[in-house]
């Protein structure tokens, strides 16, 4: 990986991080046309840029995400990382496998998209108490729930880590300013841990990938994608509460369409 290719990755994680869309499967997809290949650099660049972009949420929400004299807002994040945690072990290898199969995440882009398509009617009623919801209302139970979402994801890659939180948030009758808030506080302590246990795996496997060179390289992507993931986050907010989910599915359906067709011709592979 070279510079260009670092910032075009990176800006591509910025925009996509917070949208319904997967920034993984967008990167993924993203690779081979920029001839960029597979390797444990690659794989820890990913995520740790991720987490970068998730910063910016520490960043724009600053007086909530820091406000400790709400320790059970800190208690629900932990409640709601949990799942993720054990499932995320259990099922390593299956998920190395998936993110190395464009097939599967093509197939899951689309049918998330189908799926987009019918949540703003489905969840309507949680979208109309919008004055009514607050944090508060956001039990224990509930963030466990959300947090057993957020598993579907990390099972089939391209569904979207904030897609499936969001979901989960208002099929527990949030509305969405609230579902897409929690959604995104969630992936603060979410993406730490991936990219904590990211580094520490690939150090003990391949510590020569910690070269200054490299190095460089995480610096410039992290920096790109916080700065894009600032305008990105606060762009999806107004369109989703403006517009829905519906432009994303179709979206989805059109791009997982596409990617489909080009594997099938061996265009990609």
């Amino acid at each position: 990986m070279n510079t260009f290719q670092s910032i075009v990755i990176a800006i591509i994680e910025g925009i996509t991080e917070f949208l319904p869309i997967s920034s993984t499967a967008h990167m993924k997809f993203a690779n081979p046309f920029l001839g960029i290949t597979n390797d444990p650099f690659v794989d820890l660049f990913e995520i740790v840029i991720q987490l970068a972009a998730i910063a910016s949420v520490v960043v724009i929400y600053r007086k909530k995400f820091f406000d400790f004299k709400n320790i059970g807002f800190y208690i629900k994040l932990m409640v709601a990382v949990i799942p993720a945690l054990i499932f995320g072990a259990l099922l390593k290898k299956h998920i190395d496998a998936a993110l190395g199969n464009l097939w599967v995440m093509a197939i899951v882009m689309l049918v998330g998209g189908i799926i987009l398509l019918f949540i703003d009617r489905l969840f309507e009623k949680a979208a109309a108490g919008a004055d009514e919801s607050k944090e508060q209302d956001i039990s224990y139970k509930k963030s466990l729930i959300i947090g057993c979402f957020q598993v579907l994801s990390i099972i089939f890659p391209g569904l979207s880590r904030s897609a499936a939180t969001i979901i989960g948030g208002m099929s527990q009758k949030l509305n969405k300013k609230n579902a897409l808030e929690f959604s995104f506080f969630l992936a603060v302590p979410t993406m730490m841990a991936a990219s904590a246990k990211s580094t520490l795996d690939v150090f003990k496997t391949n510590p020569e990938v910690f070269a200054k060179d490299n190095l460089i390289l995480l610096l410039i992507g992290a920096i790109v994608a916080f700065v894009v993931a600032l305008v990105s986050v606060q762009f999806f907010i107004r369109i989703v509460q403006k517009k829905g989910f519906v432009v994303f599915g179709w979206y989805r359906i059109v791009l997982g369409t596409a990617i489909l067709a080009l594997l099938y011709t061996q265009y990609l592979h």
